[in-house]
Formats: C-alpha cells, sequence, structure tokens
C-alpha cells in the first residue's frame, strides 16, 4: 500500500506501516463470499395441519396406516384409511355416528360391458322424483371402494337433498387405464336412462368426486359434450386429479405430505398405466386441454396440504377462462381426503356445506 508524505509528517513512517500492516491481516481474515451458485435454495415449507386435521393424522398413525409407496396393492388396499382415522376420532370424542335425517340405502349392480358395477344409491326422504348425483370415489384408481367413501355420499344426498348413485369401478392394476374411465361413462349412460327406476329425475342429473373420482366425473361431462349427449347439470370435483406434471408449486411444498404425498402418486401411476407417457392423454392432464367451453358450472375444492391442489386449481382456472361459471374453494389447514371428514373436521362440513349449496342451485336452474 503507498503511503502519502502528508501521512509520514502526520504520524511518521513506523506508525504507518503498522496500520498498513493491521489493515492488510484483518482484510485476510475476513471469509472470502461464497459464489452465489454454492448458496442452497430455499425449499418449499409444507403448511401445519390445523388441529382438528392432525387429531385424524395422528389417528391414522396410530392405526398403523403406511405410505402407499412402501407397500404392495394387496397391503395398501387392506390397510386403515383416513375415513378409518375419523371414524376412530368421531367414536373418541362419541360422536353420533347416525345421520342428521332419514334416508335409505340400496345396493345395486350396472350392468355394463366390462362386467356389473357395483353401486350403493342413497335416497332422501319424502317425494320425488328426486334430482341426483352420479359420485365417484378416490383412492387412485388402484385403492378403496363404496364402503370406505360412505360419508361423501351421505352428506350429498342430505344436504342437496338429491339421489346419490355411489359407483365403483374397475381397479388397476388388474384393469389399466382407461378402464375406470370406460366404467364411469358406462355409468353414467345407465343412470340417464335408468334413473326413473328409483325415482329420479333424468334431466337433473350432477356429476361429483373426489380425487381419482373427481377425474372421472370431469371426463364423463367432457364426454357428454363430445358425444352431444345429455349433460351434466354440475361438476363437483373435489381435489381432483387434473394434471401430469409432479413439479408443480403444490407438489413442492407437500411431496412428503400425509395422506398423500408425491411418492405415493408415483406409485398408482406406476400400478394404473401401462407407461408413464400415458399420463399425457387429455382424459389425465386436463390442464392441457383447449376444449373446455360450454362445460356445465363446477364445485372445485382443493385442500392446502396436497400435492394436487395446484392442478385443481388450474382446471378450475382454466374452466373460468373459456366461460364455465366456478366456484373455486381452497381450505387452509387440512389435507387430501379431508372432505368425508365432516363430523370431526369443521372446514370439511364447511365446504360440503358449499358445495350443497351449489348442487342445490344448479338443480333449480333444471328444473
Amino acid at each position: 500500500m503507498p503511503v502519502h508524505s502528508s501521512a509520514l509528517r502526520a504520524v511518521g513512517l513506523s506508525v504507518a506501516l503498522l496500520s498498513s500492516a493491521s489493515l492488510a491481516l484483518a482484510q485476510q481474515a475476513q471469509p472470502a463470499p461464497a459464489p452465489a451458485s454454492t448458496q442452497p435454495a430455499a425449499s418449499p415449507r409444507q403448511a401445519q395441519a390445523d388441529a382438528q386435521m392432525q387429531a385424524v393424522l395422528e389417528a391414522l398413525k396410530a392405526l398403523d396406516a403406511k405410505p402407499f409407496h412402501t407397500l404392495g396393492v394387496a397391503e395398501a388396499r387392506t390397510q386403515a384409511s383416513p375415513a378409518d382415522a375419523a371414524r376412530t376420532v368421531q367414536r373418541d370424542r362419541k360422536i353420533s355416528p347416525f345421520p342428521e335425517a332419514k334416508f335409505a340405502t340400496k345396493d345395486i349392480a350396472i350392468p355394463t360391458a366390462g362386467g356389473a358395477l357395483p353401486a350403493r344409491v342413497y335416497i332422501p326422504e319424502g317425494d320425488g322424483p328426486f334430482p341426483v348425483v352420479l359420485y365417484f370415489h378416490g383412492g387412485g384408481w388402484v385403492v378403496a371402494d363404496i364402503n370406505v367413501y360412505d360419508a361423501t355420499p351421505r352428506a350429498l344426498s342430505l344436504g342437496s337433498k338429491a339421489i346419490v348413485v355411489s359407483v365403483d369401478y374397475h381397479h388397476a392394476p388388474e384393469s389399466k387405464f382407461p378402464a375406470q374411465h370406460d366404467d364411469a361413462w358406462a355409468a353414467y349412460i345407465w343412470t340417464v336412462e335408468n334413473i326413473h327406476t328409483l325415482n329420479g329425475d333424468a334431466d337433473r342429473i350432477a356429476v361429483a368426486g373426489e380425487s381419482a373420482g373427481g377425474n372421472l366425473a370431469a371426463n364423463v361431462a367432457l364426454m357428454a359434450k363430445e358425444k352431444k349427449t345429455k349433460m351434466p347439470v354440475h361438476q363437483l370435483l373435489v381435489y381432483p386429479i387434473a394434471g401430469n406434471d409432479m413439479n408443480t408449486p403444490s407438489y413442492q411444498e407437500n411431496a412428503d405430505a400425509l395422506p398423500l404425498g408425491k411418492a405415493d402418486m408415483e406409485w398408482f401411476v406406476a400400478h394404473v398405466f401401462k407407461s408413464k407417457d400415458q399420463t399425457a392423454d387429455p382424459r389425465i392432464n386436463l390442464v392441457g386441454r383447449s376444449d373446455l367451453g360450454g362445460l356445465p358450472s363446477a364445485t372445485v375444492v382443493t385442500a392446502q396440504i396436497d400435492p394436487l391442489r395446484s392442478e385443481g386449481q388450474a382446471y378450475a382456472e382454466k374452466m373460468k377462462a373459456a366461460g364455465v361459471t366456478v366456484n373455486l374453494i381452497n381450505v387452509d389447514g387440512v389435507t387430501h381426503e379431508f372432505f368425508g371428514m365432516a363430523k370431526v373436521v369443521d372446514k370439511a362440513k364447511t365446504a360440503v356445506d358449499a358445495a350443497n349449496a351449489d348442487l342445490a342451485k344448479a338443480f333449480s336452474k333444471s328444473k
């Protein structure tokens, strides 16, 4: 470092040299900044479940339920479900399992070219003909059935005063894609043609579903439009599978979420499809479609702590952009599968009530 003559005269050469050496040592002691490329990127953080949702998750853990991707298909089908966990919480809190009003149920078989489909019909009290909800359960097209998903059809029948036909379908891996979509369409056609025998009104049929079933419900509406046949009057799509991108913001945030994480969705894909490339099919990648104009009104429900949140919201926005009337309801602090837990999760009851109000409105307009 150069030393100016004015500084030498003021403090002396030795002091100046000492100061210079001290400055050099201080500079050497400072750690060099890390290159920008080596700084770790901040990971998206999974939201915290609220107290009621957390109680269900803890009950599920106590029932020894394991992530799907760690199990074989047989084990995944027989282990405790989130519905079992909700019932455990309900029992522990001494909440009555009985419905708030009377209605009848009837198990039937729906004939299709691929074989009979088990179905359960929920019929409200009163005089018909009643409006109808054709409902498809969740489970990634691999697990669960109409017994596991009993709470939602009951709640929809009571709240919208409609007949609900809850239909099972062929499961993978025994029946690969698109067997489930073929079953859903066959069930819709049967319902249109036969629901009058159950005191239902074929001119007021809505479609509904959760998760994989939400995708089936959406596809029924799309196929009815494509085939120019009788359209459903409304769609209720609860955290539907609506895309094939597993790098969306919600997949990143909720990669390790329970009861559904990214690895679990990969597990379902591996069992349902002959190859991952098939997920690009427009029946799966709904958000990639450009033919959404003219669809019936829709209620789309998403959960904050759910890998499927982003694609469900994206599909809702694409329908809106195409001129479809959409009520998008995102519920914070809850996970995938929350919708059928209205007896123990207050936010589920609020979401179900909103869905029933939309169904009742659609039915009223179609009279």
